[in-house]
């Protein structure tokens, strides 16, 4: 897939929208929010750098949690354009307008070259219900589109697939780099090809983890996703977190009915590990770290295969982490792998008593000599708590959008941007 990309001719002195994703956290020092991380502000400058080398004026928008069409003043985007200006050390123009008028005579009293951060997008109703009127509005302020937030290509909101169909559209230098990574993994990973999911939901993973077990040559499964494999082979997961769904007529479901059908689908393939010794397509753990609740300070080791523990269970026991034996195995794979692609923690990394495993993983990963691959955004809040974002090949910030590309979607945000041959 080869997107269209900006060259110097199409924004040289042109006015550029560029969608980016600055969904930050925010946290109030004093009488004012303050960006707390602003990592995902960095992963935009290599598009707007060249922008402001090319003296484009360049309308920045970005939406900033969940403020469902309302203005929300702890969600107002002030404080990211704070954060820039500081980071390219120069004035960003702050439009603080929720009416469309207001916010094009604030454009237009920037001067050429400026920097202009609109408010969050999602003050704007017409936003998330891709208003053509509010598409075609948007496209009024400018003569270019650029998207560089690949992390909201899956949604079909105005400023993602609407703006596309008014202005000539182009993939941001990052956003371009997003859909290399992930089609590669895709199309040509280096083997073996070892896939790590984890993380407490499995349903956003579902089709992703359905398409990768066709491409991985094996699916290392932890955290509260592995509670659903282990209870579709008939392992007793006590109080252990499975999330429910709601079915078409109201009532709610589990996805164990997922995890059954696709181990019984994979049953027959088998991983060589070290060449000879036969493991299943998908690896869940043979033991776990239980306690009675998140904040337990006392854990138990529950080995999965003894048949004692199977059928002799505290019912009150949550599985929180993967347990040594398991973390021993994986390890062994990781090692020996040609492509990593982890996305999900291993347990409740976020409580000490059960962050071993996601620890363990992390280090492994980052010590192999595969090319490896990390994404989503409690796997990226674990590693950068282990001290270990250096240590990987790429790290992807999209989240659902990478899980719905490797699931082989064609993202709504991906289409538009697509060169024809």
């Amino acid at each position: 897939m080869e997107l269209k990309l900006v060259t110097n001719q199409k924004i040289a002195h042109k006015r550029v929208f560029l969608r980016v994703d600055y969904n930050v956290p925010l946290r109030k020092i004093a009488h004012d929010f303050k960006v707390v991380d602003d990592a995902r502000i960095r992963r935009s400058l290599k598009t707007l750098q060249f922008l402001i080398e090319n003296k484009s004026t360049v309308i920045i928008a970005t939406h900033l949690g969940r403020p469902k069409g309302h203005f929300q003043a702890n969600l107002s985007t002030k404080p990211l354009a704070e954060s820039l200006a500081k980071i390219v050390q120069r004035q960003v123009v702050f439009c603080p307008a929720l009416k469309f008028s207001e916010l094009k005579t604030c454009i237009d009293q920037a001067p050429p070259g400026s920097l202009i951060m609109m408010e969050n997008l999602r003050f704007f109703p017409g936003e998330e219900l891709n208003d053509q009127k509010w598409a075609r509005q948007l496209a009024s302020l400018a003569d270019v589109y650029i998207n560089e937030a690949f992390s909201t290509a899956h949604r079909k909101h105005a400023s993602i697939i609407g703006l596309p169909q008014y202005l000539p559209a182009f993939a941001g230098f990052g956003f371009n780099e997003e859909v290399n990574q992930l089609s590669q993994l895709i199309s040509r990973p280096k083997r073996p090809f070892v896939v790590i999911v984890g993380g407490a939901k499995i349903s956003d993973k579902v089709a992703a983890v359905k398409n990768l077990t066709k491409i991985a040559n094996i699916v290392l499964v932890g955290g509260g996703v592995a509670n659903n494999f282990l209870a579709a082979d008939g392992y007793n997961t006590a109080n252990s977190y499975l999330q429910e769904k709601k079915t078409v007529n109201g009532q709610k479901s589990n996805y164990i009915p997922f995890a059954k059908n696709l181990l019984r689908q994979t049953k027959r393939r088998r991983f060589l590990k070290d060449g000879y010794i036969p493991l299943p397509k998908i690896v869940y753990p043979t033991d776990v770290v239980a306690a009675k609740s998140l904040t337990a300070h006392t854990k138990k080791i529950i080995q999965l295969y003894s048949q004692d523990e199977k059928h002799q269970l505290d019912d009150h026991l949550m599985y929180l982490d993967i347990g040594p034996k398991t973390i021993k195995l994986f390890r062994e794979i990781i090692l020996g792998a040609g492509t990593v692609f982890w996305n999900g923690p291993m347990g409740v990394f976020e409580n000490d008593a059960f962050a071993t495993g996601t620890r363990e993983i992390a280090q492994a990963i980052a010590k192999s000599s595969a090319y490896t691959v990390v994404g989503g955004g409690d796997t990226l809040a674990a590693v950068d708590k282990f001290g270990l974002s250096h240590r990987f090949d790429y790290i992807s910030a999209a989240g659902g959008a990478a899980l719905d590309f490797l699931s082989g979607k064609m993202l709504p945000g991906v289409k538009p941007l697509v060169r024809e041959n």
